[in-house]
């Protein structure tokens, strides 16, 4: 069973307001892969690529963040604890006209009659980020059905589970690819694909955003980090057809200047905020 490794982090001073935005700001360079918030527990797990991001991101934040207000800890967490069994408990939610749901909780038409009218997308939980529940996901989803996606060409940099590819093949897009470097997510990508019997409509491509070559789309989402958008803002910006969009998320409310900023010379359409997260829409 693969493992993967993690920081946990506990919170013991909760006299700061603003230390989980500094932590986020903190940890954005390091590229975590997922954040598991434990709000009752007052503590974080926060997942990498490598041990050595988990190691470089704990010494980040010690030399930081003055003593007493965390407690850090090296972990590594099998896949199937994290992944599955911390997420068994989740149930479908509504994002604007779309339900996102894992296996065990479609809805069906006897039942829960006005969401099974909705389109539903569904996602098994797994090391591909991405269930829908997380207010990132959430916030590219509504800002995606402010948008004409019928017939566009939509890239997802960065797919994860593929939840966004597939609402933007469930809203309309002609044509639509998922991209990522990590080749455990685009193996949950693919399933969800085919879960959904959208297989023959969305590509699956594996590369580097720094290296990507494809021919650009209307829309491009990029549900990354704060760190990730900033520093491939050109790339990024380049995957765009002049007039289309970009939908950014992954930062926290207080990065959304340096966001902007990185993206110059783009037309702010949309800016959304839930919680601790926030999220551009942007046109080129």
């Amino acid at each position: 069973m693969a493992e993967y490794p993690a920081l946990a982090i506990q919170f013991l001073d909760s006299a700061d307001p603003f230390l989980p935005d500094r932590l986020h700001a903190l940890l954005d360079d390091f590229e975590p892969l997922a954040i598991d918030d434990d709000e009752a527990l007052a503590r974080w797990r926060v997942f990498f690529r490598s041990a050595g991001q988990r190691d470089a991101a704990s010494r980040a934040i010690a030399g930081a963040i003055a003593p007493g207000m965390l407690e850090l800890a090296a972990l590594s967490v099998p896949d199937e604890d994290w992944a599955r069994r911390s997420q068994e408990s989740l149930r479908a939610i509504v994002a604007g006209g779309l339900i996102i749901a894992p296996p065990w909780d479609v809805p069906k038409a006897e039942g829960k009659k006005q969401k099974a009218d909705l389109p539903v997308i569904v996602i098994e939980p797994s090391m591909g980020f991405g269930t829908g529940h997380h207010e990132t996901t959430r916030l590219c989803l509504v800002l995606m059905q402010r948008l004409d996606l019928r017939g566009a060409r939509v890239l997802d940099v960065g797919t994860g589970s593929g939840v966004l590819a597939l609402a933007a093949w469930k809203l309309g897009a002609g044509d639509v690819v998922a991209i990522d470097t990590d080749p455990d997510a685009l193996d949950n990508a693919r399933a969800n694909i085919a879960r959904n019997g959208a297989g023959p409509a969305i590509d699956i491509v594996r590369d580097d955003l720094g290296a990507l070559r494809i021919q650009r789309g209307a829309v491009v989402l990029a549900n990354l980090t704060g760190a990730v958008l900033v520093r491939y803002a050109e790339e990024l910006r380049g995957l765009v057809v002049d007039g289309g969009y970009l939908i950014l998320s992954g930062f926290a409310p207080l990065d959304a200047a340096v966001i902007r900023a990185a993206f110059h010379g783009c037309r702010v359409i949309s800016e959304q905020t839930d919680g601790q997260w926030a999220a551009l829409c942007l046109q080129v």
